[in-house]
């Protein structure tokens, strides 16, 4: 038997899940020093560094991975936040992904195949150079 969600507790958890699509990153960075996990998903499986990347939000996505997000967690479409990010032409975002340590290889399609596909051939020698 599943149990009735809290509606506080929900609108918690949608209040943060903003703070991550807007870029918030200070907000971001005290709901999770306060105790809200670093790996929330969502209904569709995406995390709040998924979110922040999707969306362009480099310091966001760094302060996330700073207090021990998965950069590689991948969403229920098997998506990475570094494949969305590279598909969505987020330079700075798959920076910030690499340097807190994501695997270009992870996901399906994997970042790595996102930028063959879309001929980014900056992020692909930046991929195989790590």
């Amino acid at each position: 038997m599943s149990e009735t969600p809290d509606p506080e507790v929900v609108e918690l958890a949608s209040k943060v899940f903003d703070l991550a699509r807007t870029g918030d990153a200070a907000a971001l960075a005290a709901y999770v020093d306060a105790g809200v996990p670093a790996n929330l998903t969502n209904d569709r499986g995406d995390t709040l560094v998924m979110l922040a990347a999707y969306h362009g939000h480099a310091a966001a996505v760094a302060a996330l991975l700073e207090r021990g997000a998965d950069a590689d967690r991948a969403n229920d479409r098997g998506q990475t936040p570094l494949a969305g990010a590279v598909f969505k032409g987020e330079d700075a975002v798959v920076r910030a992904l690499l340097a807190g340590g994501a695997n270009p290889e992870s996901g399906a399609p994997s970042a790595l195949d996102t930028a063959r596909m879309f001929g980014k051939t900056e992020l692909l020698e930046l991929f195989t150079t790590r």
